[in-house]
């Protein structure tokens, strides 16, 4: 079946999985889908992600990631840009999320980024989600 968001549908299945307390979660393979997982990884969100390659697309299994008392590292995430309706922001109108305790991506023209780098490189974007 066709999905109109992958985006959302990672997410869902993201905060699903934390929810459930998961160790691991399979998405969708798709090439936006793992820049945000290398920026999750960077920022320290998730522990890994891999690809497995099936017959169709493929899948990206995302490895969760846990504090020693078990509470997840992402505590909160949106999405932001929806396919009705596309936010863009200019690198001025960029702001921190949470006080800098959390991160948004940003689709630019130079490739998927935190909103930390485009506003250092001064370039705007799609802002796709804020996680926390």
């Amino acid at each position: 079946m066709p999905t109109t968001d992958p985006i959302a549908d990672m997410l869902a299945i993201l905060k699903n999985g934390i929810t459930a307390h998961k160790e691991s979660v399979e998405v969708k393979r798709s090439i936006l889908i793992e820049n945000m997982l290398n920026i999750l990884k960077t920022e320290g969100f998730i522990l890994n992600h891999k690809t497995i390659e099936d017959k169709k697309q493929g899948i990206t299994k995302i490895y969760l990631r846990y504090d020693k008392d078990g509470s997840p590292y992402v505590r909160g995430l949106k999405r932001i840009s929806k396919p009705g309706l596309r936010i863009y922001k200019k690198a001025s109108e960029i702001r921190n999320v949470y006080g800098g305790l959390g991160v948004s991506i940003f689709s630019t023209p130079e490739g998927v980024m935190t909103g930390k780098e485009a506003k250092e490189k001064n370039i705007g974007g799609e802002v796709l989600c804020e996680i926390w």
